[in-house]
């Protein structure tokens, strides 16, 4: 067979695979899109600062274990400072939502994790009781004080449609740096405790530099000067918004709001024994903490595999029974640990509930950014924020309580608070929608 006779054969064989490949490769970069594509720049900052901030989160989860191993304190006087900690984060958060609409949400944010990095220097270095506890007293007044200024942010920037999708993927932010903060934490403890408090503290630096170089200034005085000669009726539209500034009692005064924070409440309180009462009963069961980190460990592979994938289809869909439906499953996996028996089990059981906090993820803040007025979306942002702290302080309490009357006393109890709070939701759902679609006819 001459060349002239192979030639068109060949050209025929690339220009038939030529098109799968490309189709293929198009198919990828749609399906990428979907799930990354689409959001602003500054979004794009917020997440890396966030990402960046989470490899570096050490102290606080290794901080029972330098209170009673380095510092010798006794387990009392531990669970008292940790307990300040917490009482510190609740407040914070109102006080930061606050600042978040006063000051703008970068202002607080940067200012949050500035501070923040100076309590982990001072933690780090303090020696006596009265020193370690006013520390962790500022730790827990600083730690999250950048939360409702980022959730804020995040509905400034994201259009309503996409802010599930945005807050997911902060989400697997925090869970993939979390990961990798829990090896090199690990890691560097071996070296030195104090470590941990310089890595940490540099990260927050790093995460409020980001933000400030890369997410514009949303101060109300500023935004006036950029947009420059208004319409007499403009300036009257904002001269109304400025006259209902709003205050932290609007939001109490709230119903709907409140209804919703009653209800994350009782997710919250569920969920968080993931972090309290689990690895207890795993202990009651004979088991050493190794199997523990195992039966964990299912918690992040889901996470981070599977995250970015649902995000954009969950938030499709209507927030109030996607949320309830990961209430159910939250509720469901803690059920089925009453059964557990050995690690397998126990991982079991963990897949299950990570499934509900995937589906959970992202539409809970989107709900808040619904149900906020963009004045008042600090305020908001940080009384959804202090309903957490508040479970953290209050899940220890109710859990240990209900373990010692036996652990399937407690597993049962958690799937029951769950489907009571779904069912809670979706009454609660037309509330939520009739307010999403008032807010976004106004100006």
């Amino acid at each position: 067979m001459t060349l002239e006779q192979r030639a068109p054969r060949d050209v025929t064989a690339r220009d038939v695979t030529a098109p799968g490949a490309q189709i293929r490769r198009s198919g990828m970069r749609a399906f990428a899109a979907s799930r990354v594509g689409g959001l602003p720049r500054s979004f794009w900052a917020l997440w890396s600062g966030t990402l960046v901030n989470r490899v570096g989160y050490m102290v606080e989860p290794f901080l029972a274990y330098y209170l009673t191993g380095v510092r010798g304190l006794s387990l009392a006087v531990t669970g008292a400072v940790l307990a300040m900690s917490g009482a510190g984060s609740v407040v914070s958060q109102l006080v930061a939502g606050s600042l978040a609409d006063r000051i703008g949400r970068r202002a607080t944010l940067t200012l949050g994790m500035v501070a923040n990095a100076g309590a982990l220097v001072g933690l780090g270095y303090a020696r006596t009781l009265v020193a370690i506890m006013t520390a962790t007293l500022l730790f827990g007044a600083t730690i999250d004080i950048y939360r409702p200024a980022s959730s804020a942010l995040v509905a400034d920037l994201v259009p309503p449609a996409e802010r599930p999708r945005a807050y997911g993927l902060l989400f697997w932010a925090v869970n993939l740096g979390f990961s990798v903060a829990m090896v090199l934490g690990g890691t560097l403890a071996r070296a030195g405790f104090r470590w941990l408090f310089w890595v940490d503290a540099v990260t927050c630096v790093a995460f409020a530099v980001i933000v400030w170089r890369a997410v514009p200034a949303d101060h109300p005085r500023r935004e006036r000067r950029a947009r420059g000669r208004v319409t007499p009726a403009e300036a009257g539209r904002r001269a109304a918004l400025a006259s209902r500034a709003g205050k932290l009692r609007d939001v109490a005064r709230d119903g709907v709001m409140i209804a919703y924070l009653a209800l994350t409440l009782c997710y919250c309180l569920v969920y968080l024994q993931a972090y309290t009462t689990l690895p207890l009963a795993m202990r009651l069961r004979g088991m050493p903490p190794q199997a523990y980190g195992l039966a964990m460990a299912v918690n992040g592979v889901l996470i981070v595999a599977l995250q970015p994938v649902v995000s954009a289809w969950l938030g499709r869909r209507n927030r109030t029974i996607v949320l309830a439906a990961g209430f159910v499953l939250v509720g469901l996996g803690f059920g089925l640990t009453a059964v557990a028996t050995s690690v397998i089990a126990y991982g079991l059981t963990v897949g299950v509930w990570t499934l509900g906090e995937i589906v959970t993820a992202g539409i809970g803040a989107a709900i808040v950014a619904d149900l906020a007025p963009a004045h008042m979306r600090g305020r908001y942002s940080g009384a959804y924020g202090a309903t957490w702290s508040a479970a953290y302080l209050l899940g220890p309490l109710a859990g240990t309580r209900l373990l010692a009357l036996g652990a399937p006393v407690l597993w049962v109890s958690c799937a029951g608070l769950s489907a009571l709070a779904a069912a809670g939701l979706l009454a609660l759902g037309p509330a939520i929608s009739q307010r999403a679609r008032y807010l976004d006819t106004q100006p």
